[in-house]
């Protein structure tokens, strides 16, 4: 199964916050084919950075996080391009979702991005997206 993660998906993956235990058993149970583009590697490593800024994790703990995820990219596989027409999408998505869902833009654009390279699930924590990704005919994990 194509699967689309979102910064905190990952973020539970590598940082092992509350919700790690559900993305692991969420990767033991699909073995999915991850789905990554550089997009990814922008926002977690924001999202690990902003940790150390706020004093919420060290900068030990962040060097960690940011090369255990480096290191899983050996095994994920290469990141794929961000698709031509995924700001095009992210702008329909916008237009159809964003009143009614409350989606901020670089959510609506993993899902745009996700639905663009054939992602059959989509997988995150963030109620909104999770609503967002539904929308659009995501299969929601977990």
């Amino acid at each position: 199964m194509n699967a689309y993660p979102d910064t905190s998906f990952l973020g539970s993956l590598y940082l092992g916050d509350a919700h790690a235990p559900a993305a692991d058993r969420a990767m033991h149970r699909l073995r999915p084919t991850m789905i990554l583009t550089p997009f990814h590697a922008v926002e977690l490593t924001n999202a690990i950075q902003l940790l150390v800024f706020r004093k919420l994790i060290t900068v030990a703990q962040a060097v960690a996080a940011q090369r255990k995820f480096e290191e899983n990219l050996t095994v994920l596989g290469p990141f794929r391009s961000l698709p031509a027409d995924a700001f095009g999408r992210a702008v329909d998505l916008a237009k159809r979702h964003t009143a009614r869902h409350g989606a901020r833009s670089l959510d609506i654009l993993h899902v745009a991005t996700a639905v663009s390279l054939g992602a059959e699930a989509f997988l995150t924590f963030d109620i909104r997206q999770r609503k967002l990704a539904r929308a659009e005919g995501l299969r929601v994990v977990p």
